[in-house]
């Protein structure tokens, strides 16, 4: 090699070497542009988040506050059957008295003196009792392939003593016996 290739090649690493400072100079410009507008996109999301939630909460305090204003029971009782007919709340075992006060936007208290008052029902609890050994009694009718543990969980009992315990109460036999009834000809 010359020594005039040797300095044309010394010069073709100089300018690489400066294409390649520059490219360096860039990738770290673009990285922060990047990180910049991805912190952006994050503040944005956990923005559209924040509004979301405020708005659903406002929905919910705006519900709440119009079964709250109910004066009339019988909308409330109403209301009660309509709400857990659509979210069919009842058939978790955790669900409770104070679950439904809240899936109604009423007071724990106010629920209490409706039933009290106005229901069949003494108690709330009561209520979602009878709802569940309801439930059971139809899936025991109609579901003749689903065992009682089954039913007692999918009807929202804890524990398939407490269904045999409230179908004695109600049918006066066993869930098997109850069973029976309407399997004679299946």
């Amino acid at each position: 090699m010359t020594e005039e290739e040797i300095r044309e090649m010394q010069a073709e690493i100089e300018r690489l070497r400066a294409d390649n400072a520059r490219l360096q100079s860039e990738i770290i410009r673009l990285v922060g542009r990047n990180l910049d507008l991805s912190e952006r996109l994050e503040e944005d999301v956990e923005m559209r988040r924040r509004v979301e939630v405020a708005r659903v909460l406002m929905e919910e305090n705006i519900e709440r506050q119009r079964n709250a204003d109910l004066q009339d029971d019988s909308q409330l009782l109403a209301l009660i059957d309509l709400r857990l007919e659509e979210k069919r709340s009842h058939l978790n075992p955790d669900f409770d008295a104070q679950q439904l006060a809240e899936l109604l936007g009423v007071s724990k208290e106010r629920l209490a003196r409706l039933f009290r008052n106005k229901s069949i029902y003494r108690t709330p609890e009561a209520y979602i009792d009878n709802l569940r050994t309801m439930n059971a009694m139809r899936m025991l009718r109609t579901q003749h392939n689903y065992s009682i543990a089954a039913i007692a969980e999918a009807s929202g009992f804890n524990h398939v003593r407490t269904l045999q315990r409230r179908i004695m109460d109600v049918a006066g036999m066993t869930p098997a016996d109850y069973r029976a009834l309407f399997t004679r000809d299946v």
